[in-house]
């Protein structure tokens, strides 16, 4: 029994957020997409190693790719190949929805922003949203909103307290 339940913890989880983006931009719409990594990648990913703050998603001849996101090579695990950190990730998705975000991207003026990485199951997936970028006020509001929730949430924890 509890082989099982190692066995399904171990494959799950966050590997990256990109909580820049949530700032930056209004994100309409998420797509779950795969991504074509290799096997040193996905090492590295296990042991943490990845910088997703500068990535963006693009497409190109009616395919997306994820452009920009670091993924350092351990030294261990890429010995027999040449590793390029920032290289070019092609993203998996059907053709439905790909057709849908092109759409979008291309009539529309939206842009393709990677949210997370995460695990699901022994498959490395990536969050991506149909977004609007934010004007300067919109990024004041937002500031705003978080700290008036953090200000409200200290004021009722300090009232229970002393209740």
């Amino acid at each position: 029994m509890a082989k099982t339940k190692d066995k399904d913890n171990k494959g799950s989880g966050t590997i990256a957020l990109n909580k820049r983006s949530r700032f930056e931009y209004h994100i309409d719409q998420r797509f779950e997409a795969g991504i074509a990594l290799q096997g040193w990648e996905l090492k590295a990913l296990r042991a943490g190693r990845i910088n997703f703050g500068d990535s963006y998603a693009v497409v190109l001849k009616n395919e997306i790719f994820l452009i920009g996101t670091s993924i350092p090579p351990l030294i261990s695990a890429s010995t027999h190949v040449i590793a390029e950190d920032r290289r070019t990730r092609k993203l998996l998705l059907h053709r439905k929805e790909i057709d849908q975000l092109v759409g979008a991207v291309e009539r529309k003026g939206y842009t393709l922003v990677p949210t997370a990485m995460y695990w699901k199951g022994n498959k490395v997936k990536v969050e991506i949203g149909l977004a609007r970028g934010k004007q300067e006020h919109d990024k004041r509001d937002t500031e705003k909103q978080r700290d008036w929730q953090i200000e409200k949430q200290r004021t009722m924890r300090s009232h229970n307290r002393s209740a």
